[in-house]
Formats: structure tokens, C-alpha cells, sequence
């Protein structure tokens, strides 16, 4: 046997293409060659799939190797495609026997003494090849990433490139990786009950979470937007299985290892302000997820809004709106999903206590308007709710704590399951996510409330976007105090969480 095949697969974003692994031997000078446009990771993986194939007590051919990695025209970077390499050279030296790889897909990393080692992009890999008919072997240490995905497909995990070949020439079998989605609630610390005050704040987060609406948090040092904003995640409902093993792939093609203990939590990113605008939305070669696209299906905090670079900044407009980002290479290009909310908070002025009874605030009006500037309007207009979080009353803290508190998260929570199950019967989606067509269809108001509208449109000279933001959040406020239909103080209730159009008009 002179030819070989197998197969492999790349990470292209979340996506796990197929590669087919050829080999073959031909007269010439003994040496090893890959093609297949592979990058430097690839091309050194010779010299470490001849060191692991000596270690494990074979020997190599005294010919020419040729190793092919289909498709040709899709570069292939990293080392995952050692041990699918190695076996396939061994099959074509003779040393296996033929055909035995054909129902196998191979990823893993190989060390010099041939034991399997981590790669990145092992859960989108396990997810596709429930398509075919080929089990998977995965290194060991990916073995718990790969049993997050229910298959009825075989998944093995190996610690060692013998143990493979064990398993191929029926000597000892793999370990089966047994599939264990988790489907439980996360257990939550952080409560809403916690929060002492703040009631508009609250109310603000409750709509937000209820209707997965973008909001923004305006206040003084101290007055409790951080605290607030680190309670979003315990309100937000269980992630689907669906949507846990979405946010999950995009973890495990990241540059950080996966870590199976956060699946089926709903991420929360707090990218510090210093963060660069491919720090935020992803890039690098070969691309990488930024933190618009490992919050997805979760929260994304920015904290001290302004305080990021304004060409930063500017980069979120798109992925708020489409939910996906796409990142453009000269020979392909990669698409993450990117469905977050946005969070954020910012003080009212540069020194951050505009407002203040205690007069403490000597910033013009000129200074104001700079700070402010430095979130341009497009951006805000994108953010359903603007408000304000004032500091505390003196003696707030120092009050004793009421006992209904303990159960206001609970009835929060309540608030929002019962909401989200009208949402979802009514049209299959959060009210965040209605199209205009669909907002005009679920969102009608009675001809009085659309004249106040109206005017509001043409006093706070609101933008067709900030129109329909209104009637989405009019809509989760009625949702909440479970009404048919939107009325006036549902309607005057979302424009005032509308801060910051106020204060464009002032």
C-alpha cells in the first residue's frame, strides 16, 4: 500500500469544515512533504509526526512522503491535523492496515514522545460530524469539551498516539467520550435584593432583562451602577441547549482554553476601556473571536463608556445590529455570531457628579457636552434605555433591611419568565428582536398615544430607530404588568428611560 486517506477537520470561525488527509509514497529522497496551503504550525508538524511515529516503535520508509490536506484553496493553520498525518503516513508505509481509517475523523495535536495534546475548536468539530457517519478521535484532554454535544455517533479520546493504533489493529479499545449536557439553572450569588435603593435603576434592569434591551446606567461614583449592572445575569432566563452550545463554540475556537464548568451559563464580558477595537470584535491571523462574540447569547459590560476610544466604540454599531460579525481576509473570509446585550455605564460629566446636591460639580456645560460627545449619537441611538442612577439618600445604607427585600429578586424573576412566555407565544421572539413590520403589528397604539408619540418625536428629535425602540420597550413594559395592550403610562414610562434625548433638547 503506497496511498492513504483520511480525514481531519479545520476551524473557520465556529465552523469545522471537512479536510481530507492524503499520503503517499513515491521514489526520491527520503523526506516529508506537506501541501495543501498549509501555514508554519503545519509545515513543522513533520518533524513532529516523524519523532512521534519513531517513539512509537515504527519506522519510516526510505522514500518520498507526500501529504496533501484537501481542500487545497482553504489555509490550514495550528497542529490539529498531527495525528490524522500520522496515521495516514503509516497506513501508506504499510505499517496499518489498509482501509482501517476510513470511518474515522482525527484531531490532536502530537508531542515528540507521541502523546495527544489540546487543540482549540474541538465542540464545533463534534458537532458537525453528527452529520456523518465517521466516529471522532479527540485528544483526552478534550474528551469533556466533546461531551457536551449529545451524538449517538462515537466519540473516543486518546492520550497517546499508541493508543490509537491499539485501537485500529483491535488490540484495546478507545475510551468512549459519553455524551452529558447539563440543562440546569446556574446557581446565582448575585441578587437584585442586594441593590439597597435605586428603584428606576431596577425597574430599568427588570424591562432590559425582560426584553433583552440594551441599556445604559448614568450616575455619580458610587451610586451603585457596577453593582446593578453585575445583577443582569442572575435575571436573564436558562440558555437553550441550542443556545448554550452556540456560545460554547465560539469559547472553544477562542484563544482561551474551554472551560466545561461555564456551559450553559450566560456570559459576561467586562472588557477593561484600554481594549482595542480588535480586542473587541475579533481578528489576527488566522481570526479569532473578540468579546462581542464571546459574549454571545450574553451580557457585554462596558464600564466608564466614554473612557473608550471613540473609533472603538464605533465598531459595536454594526454587530448590535445584525448580531453576527464578519472579519475579511485576503483569502476568506470568517463569521462569528455576535447576539449580546449591551450594557454600559457612565458618569454624567468628566469629574462625575453633575447633578449632585452637594454642589461638588464645577464642570461648564462645555466640558459636559465634550464628555458626552465622545459616545457618538448613532451609537446611543442604538441603546433602548438611558437613565439615570442619582447617588443615594443619606441613610440609605444605614436603614434596616426590610424583609420583602429577600423576596425581590424572586418576584423579579417571576416578572420576567411570565413576560418572556407572553413574548414568545406571541411572536417566537423577545420584543428586542421584532422587526419594524413586526413592531407595527404588535405594538399599535391608540390614536392619542400616537399623537404624544409623535410630538415626542419632533420635541427630542428622535430618529426612525429610536421611534421603534420606544414601542419595543412600551411593549415589554406592558408585557410585565401583563397587558393586551400598550397604554399611556406604559408609552410615557418608556420615553422617560430615554435620558439622554432629554437632554439633547436642554
Amino acid at each position: 500500500m503506497t496511498y492513504a486517506i483520511t480525514y481531519s477537520r479545520a476551524a473557520v470561525g465556529i465552523q469545522a469544515p471537512l479536510i481530507t488527509v492524503e499520503a503517499d509514497t513515491t521514489s526520491g529522497l527520503p523526506q516529508i512533504i506537506i501541501v495543501g496551503l498549509p501555514e508554519t504550525a503545519v509545515k513543522e508538524s513533520k518533524d513532529r509526526v516523524k519523532t512521534a511515529i519513531i517513539n512509537a516503535g515504527y519506522s519510516l520508509p526510505n522514500k518520498r512522503l507526500t501529504v496533501n490536506l484537501s481542500p487545497a484553496d482553504l489555509p490550514k493553520s495550528g497542529g490539529r491535523y498531527d495525528l490524522a498525518i500520522a496515521l495516514c503516513i503509516l497506513v501508506a508505509a504499510g505499517n496499518l492496515p489498509e482501509g482501517c481509517l476510513k470511518e474515522f475523523e482525527f484531531l490532536g495535536e502530537l508531542a515528540l514522545n507521541g502523546e495527544t495534546r489540546f487543540v482549540s475548536g474541538i465542540l464545533p468539530a463534534t458537532i458537525q460530524i453528527c452529520s456523518t457517519k465517521r466516529s471522532l478521535v479527540v485528544p483526552a484532554v478534550n474528551g469533556p469539551e466533546a461531551a457536551l454535544v449529545e451524538t449517538s455517533l462515537q466519540v473516543f479520546a486518546a492520550s497517546s498516539l499508541q493508543e490509537v493504533i491499539a485501537h485500529l489493529l483491535e488490540r484495546e479499545p478507545l475510551a468512549l467520550v459519553k455524551g452529558k449536557t447539563k440543562g440546569i439553572r446556574p446557581i446565582y450569588t448575585l441578587k437584585l435584593s442586594d441593590v439597597r435603593g435605586q428603584k428606576l435603576a431596577k425597574r430599568a434592569l427588570t424591562i432590559a432583562a425582560a426584553g433583552a434591551h440594551n441599556l445604559l446606567f448614568i450616575g455619580p461614583p458610587g451610586s451603585g451602577k457596577t453593582m446593578l449592572a453585575s445583577r443582569l445575569g442572575s435575571l436573564l432566563p436558562t440558555m437553550s441547549i441550542e443556545e448554550s452550545l452556540s456560545s460554547a463554540s465560539v469559547q472553544s475556537v477562542s484563544k482561551y482554553q474551554f472551560d466545561t464548568t461555564s456551559f450553559g451559563v450566560r456570559p459576561f464580558r467586562t472588557p477593561h476601556h484600554t481594549a482595542s477595537a480588535v480586542a473587541l470584535v475579533g481578528g489576527g491571523n488566522p481570526p479569532r473571536p473578540g468579546e462581542i462574540s464571546l459574549a454571545h447569547n450574553g451580557v457585554l459590560f462596558l464600564d466608564e463608556l466614554p473612557e473608550y476610544p471613540r473609533h472603538v466604540l464605533e465598531v459595536l454599531r454594526e454587530p448590535i445590529e445584525s448580531g453576527e460579525i464578519i472579519i475579511s481576509r485576503a483569502h476568506h473570509q470568517v463569521r462569528f455570531p455576535a447576539n449580546f446585550q449591551l450594557l454600559a455605564a457612565m458618569n454624567p460629566c468628566p469629574c462625575g457628579y453633575y447633578g449632585d446636591d452637594t454642589d461638588r460639580c464645577d464642570c461648564t456645560h462645555d466640558k459636559i457636552q465634550k464628555y458626552r460627545s465622545r459616545v457618538s449619537g448613532p451609537l446611543l441611538d442604538r441603546i433602548d434605555l438611558h437613565v439615570d442612577v442619582p447617588a443615594l439618600p443619606p441613610g440609605t445604607l444605614s436603614a434596616p433591611s426590610e424583609t420583602t427585600r429577600l423576596s425581590e429578586h424572586e418576584q423579579v424573576l417571576e416578572q420576567i419568565a411570565t413576560s418572556q412566555s407572553v413574548m414568545l407565544s406571541r411572536c417566537g421572539k423577545l420584543n428586542a428582536a421584532l422587526t419594524n413590520k413586526e413592531t407595527e403589528v404588535h405594538c399599535r397604539l391608540t390614536p392619542i398615544d400616537q399623537h404624544l408619540l409623535d410630538k415626542a418625536m419632533l420635541t427630542l428629535g428622535l430618529s426612525a430607530r429610536g421611534y421603534y425602540k420606544i414601542l419595543k420597550v412600551a411593549r415589554t413594559i406592558a408585557d410585565i404588568e401583563d397587558s393586551t395592550d400598550i397604554h399611556t403610562k406604559h408609552l410615557t414610562e418608556a420615553l422617560g428611560l430615554r435620558k439622554l434625548d432629554r437632554y439633547q433638547t436642554v
